[in-house]
């Protein structure tokens, strides 16, 4: 054969080859399985910049080939998710999801604490308090992604027309009342929001004749919230003891309750269920511009846009000295039965990595990494000029409340329910009668048996 006919057939060998050889090389990839929904990334926008991203990695090397599992919904997750593990085909990555999500699973989880070591994860990025939320008895179930600390939102406004000194927007600062500088503690946002609480013929709670039937502008809420992150403004709490077995409601948690029916039945500046409920708080509480102050997880900026009022951030008050600040957060975690948990651990590397940025984007979710929070910083103060002080979202990572709010116990969802039983019978019109100190070992008790269902 002459050299160019040699010349030819080598070339079109070599061309007949190439989908064989990629063939081979996609064969010899780790599959990892990436599933979306029991949390946020349903939404049209989200699919799109999660597709791209699992394209964009699978095409950065030829190790792994990542497929993602979106679920046609949120409220389908649950049961495709369940079915996935039931069948024993279970994802090796679910996420992002949070704690009430993962905890419909709770047993799902892997420790990612080997991994971390033996890869050389920096959890050092993050301040300890952070990190310690995600730990449970199963080990590091999850790394911090993204986190909404809770804070204090105030009406610049009221405050002014009240002539109040606005609260401090650093941790370890003074407030100032009537000249007098004073720990910024939960006693001290008492008085304040005391103050601010104003009946519809302008009384005070300290003046002759106030009417707590006609409130029209509160001086504190706990919006939209769950009552065991109330709890957890005293400080976080492992109530549930799984070497003994045994179920506990601390001493500073009962402190917190009895501030509570104080500032509702007494102080009358927290709202009842009557008044959440009621027309004044239109749209939402803080929003309707008839409260003064409102502690609320940071992800209460989607909902704050009808406020008419200036408004700005402040740090939660302190508990004996303490802060203690309750921490949504949203992660991704390697289930237990991966069949390939060191590629999943890599998977998820690039998930919390390279990909954060764009998912924290679509996802709206505030960066745990310090190096990505600049830019969300910036989002945000451009969306929100009255905020003077942005840095306070870091520093409030810093006392995160662990174990969180949302962290694991047995029988999950019953003993959440009961703890919302509580709350209702707090806050709701009767609450002012009961005995508190026995309808506290009540909760305390049924706790117990509610654990013990299941143990």
């Amino acid at each position: 054969m002459s050299r160019k006919a040699l010349f030819i057939l080598f070339v079109a060998l070599a061309v007949a080859l190439v989908p064989a050889l990629s063939t081979v090389q996609a064969q010899s990839r780790t599959v990892v399985t990436w599933f979306v929904g029991l949390g946020t990334g349903t939404s049209p926008d989200q699919i799109d910049t999660q597709n791209r991203l699992v394209e964009e990695f699978n095409a950065s090397q030829n190790e792994i080939e990542l497929k993602i599992n979106i679920a046609a919904s949120n409220t389908a997750a649950y049961d495709a998710l369940a079915t996935l593990i039931a069948s024993g085909d279970a994802p090796d990555i679910v996420g992002p999801v949070g704690f009430v999500g993962a905890n419909s699973f709770a047993d799902a989880w892997l420790d990612l604490t080997p991994y971390v070591e033996k890869y050389g994860y920096n959890l050092e990025q993050f301040p300890q308090s952070l990190v310690d939320i995600y730990r449970s008895d199963a080990g590091l179930v999850g790394i911090p992604f993204a986190v909404f600390p809770a804070l204090l939102f105030y009406n610049k406004d009221l405050f002014d027309e009240a002539e109040l000194a606005y609260p401090p927007n650093q941790f370890g600062a003074p407030y100032v009342l009537d000249g007098e500088e004073m720990a910024w503690d939960w006693d001290t946002l008492a008085k304040i929001a005391a103050i601010l609480t104003v009946d519809v013929n302008g009384l005070t709670p300290d003046d002759e004749g106030f009417d707590s039937g006609q409130i029209r502008q509160f001086g504190f809420i706990q919006q939209w919230s769950i009552l065991r992150a109330e709890l957890n403004t005293f400080g976080g709490y492992e109530f549930y003891d799984a070497s003994t077995g045994k179920v506990t409601i601390p001493q500073h948690w009962r402190d917190q309750i009895a501030w509570t029916h104080k500032g509702l039945w007494e102080r009358h500046f927290i709202p009842s269920s009557t008044y959440e409920g009621s027309e004044l708080f239109q749209p939402s509480a803080f929003a309707s511009g008839n409260v003064a102050m409102a502690r609320v997880q940071l992800w209460y900026t989607c909902c704050i846009g009808d406020l008419k009022s200036n408004w700005d951030l402040a740090v939660v008050p302190s508990y004996n000295g303490q802060y203690h600040v309750p921490v949504d957060a949203d992660t991704f975690r390697i289930t237990r039965s991966s069949k390939n948990p060191d590629a999943a651990f890599k998977v998820l590397e690039y998930l919390l990595g390279d990909a954060a940025g764009p998912l924290l984007q679509v996802y709206g979710g505030y960066p745990a990494r310090p190096d990505l929070q600049g830019p969300a910083t910036e989002t945000r103060a451009a969306a929100f000029p009255s905020v003077t002080d942005w840095s306070i979202v870091p520093a409030s990572l810093e006392y995160a409340a662990a174990p969180g709010h949302e962290s694991d116990f047995p029988n999950f969802a019953k003993g959440m329910q009961r703890f919302g039983d509580f709350r209702t019978l707090l806050y709701g019109d009767t609450g002012k009668e009961i005995d508190l100190e026995a309808e506290i070992n009540k909760l305390e008790a049924d706790l117990q048996a509610i654990v013990d269902e299941v143990k």
